[in-house]
């Protein structure tokens, strides 16, 4: 019981600060419920649940504030859905070991993408075939989908599998690439990370990796963290935790590096 309630804790602090900035957490969720004992294919199964919890939660807030350009979503983030289920499922074919070996490798990347310094800027307007020119509110940016696709689709194969939602990859994929303000990536964001986690939580479901009776808590705390976190985004500028997020990934990536070492 008292195992659960500091999971649960922790839970709630990590999903508060991700919801923040956009992000799902799965790569800090995943290395937690290794910590408390649960195999790599049950811990990915527990994290994309959270993720998926935490992200609908956070995502009502933010579309209420009108930071969730839907049309973008549902264009750029069924790649990534299709792949994050197929990621999931034939997660069995890989080992627990291999599975930490993927997730330290990504979490290392998610720490470099944190430190890259984005800015917001205007890109022109390109007619030509594969990009987009969105109008959102006052805002406009142009969508590279020759580039954008194709990454948002390897990365949810990876997510799905891992049991993370890449969070820590679209929004500068859609800052750095599409132009899209910071603030609007990050309320959108949210949405692909909540369709992201569901596909690759049924996945695993399927192959009988989840638990639900130890994820009452967990869910619990997700919500509260989604909701509080949505809120304080609004008035917090998520740039000044992006250095927070790089040491910390880069420390679950050694943890899960070492870890995998230990258990060989």
């Amino acid at each position: 019981m008292i195992k659960i309630l500091v999971i649960s804790l922790l839970i709630f602090s990590i999903g508060l600060i991700m919801t923040m900035s956009g992000r799902g957490g799965g790569n800090f969720y995943v290395p937690l419920l290794v910590i408390a004992g649960l195999g790599m294919h049950q811990a990915s199964a527990m994290g994309q649940f959270i993720l998926t919890i935490a992200a609908l939660t956070g995502l009502v807030v933010f579309n209420k504030k009108k930071m969730v350009d839907w049309k973008l979503a549902l264009v750029i983030d069924p790649p990534t859905d299709i792949m994050a289920f197929a990621g999931g499922y034939y997660s069995s074919c890989l080992s627990g070991s291999t599975l930490k070996i993927i997730l330290s490798l990504f979490l290392v990347l998610a720490g470099i993408s944190m430190l890259i310094k984005v800015k917001e800027h205007p890109i022109k307007t390109d007619k030509r075939f594969g990009y987009w020119h969105r109008k959102f509110g006052d805002e406009e940016y142009t969508v590279n989908l020759w580039y954008t696709i194709p990454i948002t689709a390897a990365a949810g194969l990876v997510a799905g599998a891992v049991g993370i939602s890449c969070g820590s990859f679209k929004i500068p994929l859609m800052v750095l690439l599409c132009g899209v303000p910071m603030h609007i990536a990050v309320g959108t964001s949210s949405a692909m990370i909540a369709a992201t986690a569901i596909m690759g939580f049924i996945g695993h479901a399927m192959r009988g990796h989840f638990d639900p009776e130890f994820a009452i808590p967990l869910a619990v705390a997700a919500i509260l963290a989604g909701i509080l976190g949505g809120k304080l985004a609004i008035k917090t500028n998520p740039q000044y935790l992006k250095m927070v997020f790089a040491v910390t990934t880069f420390i679950a990536a050694v943890f899960m590096i070492t870890n995998t070492l230990l258990t060989k």
